[in-house]
């Protein structure tokens, strides 16, 4: 599940966990948060928060049944080791990329009330535009995903529904 900070990733993921196990990055930051003093900041420990997160998608990727990766898409970098990943354990990667726009995305990070820093999300910005671009484009999905279905403010608000039918062995 990709697309900008605040555009809907975890709201659709929250309505699809019933039928796919979820891996949110927020989670794993909650976690070390519990454990490490209040007065540390999240910048010293985002390193081992970041890890901790790649470890257990590593972890679900290899288990049975379908995943969900929360993740923004932006960076190459990551669609590949999670491309690379879903192939060693004989799984296909699809991307879900919401697709609407950083004016609707700004204003769902202000309705939860977790903004993201300006350098932050113009970086997110800048790396799903060349997704976009390259999808748009009519090329192969890049960096390993065997697919991207590209869902827009009006196809994220109707509610689709997300089914997986059964591995073949």
């Amino acid at each position: 599940m990709a697309g900008l900070p605040g555009s809907g990733k975890s709201t659709l993921l929250r309505a699809w966990h019933t039928v796919a196990t979820v891996v949110d990055p927020r989670a794993t930051r909650t976690a070390y948060e519990a454990l490490l003093p209040a007065w540390l900041p999240y910048a010293a420990y985002r390193p081992w928060a970041r890890l901790g997160h790649m470890r257990r998608i590593r972890s679900e990727i290899r288990g049975p049944g379908p995943l969900f990766v929360h993740d923004c898409g932006s960076r190459p970098w990551m669609r590949r080791w999670l491309a690379r990943n879903a192939e060693r354990a004989g799984r296909p990667l699809h991307m879900v990329l919401l697709d609407v726009g950083p004016r609707e995305a700004l204003s769902g990070q202000r309705a939860r009330r977790r903004p993201t820093a300006r350098r932050v999300f113009a970086t997110h910005r800048r790396g799903l535009a060349k997704l976009l671009a390259a999808v748009e484009d009519g090329s192969p999905a890049p960096d390993g995903l065997a697919s991207v279905v590209l869902l827009d403010r009006a196809s994220r608000n109707a509610g689709p529904r997300a089914r997986f039918e059964p591995r073949p062995h």
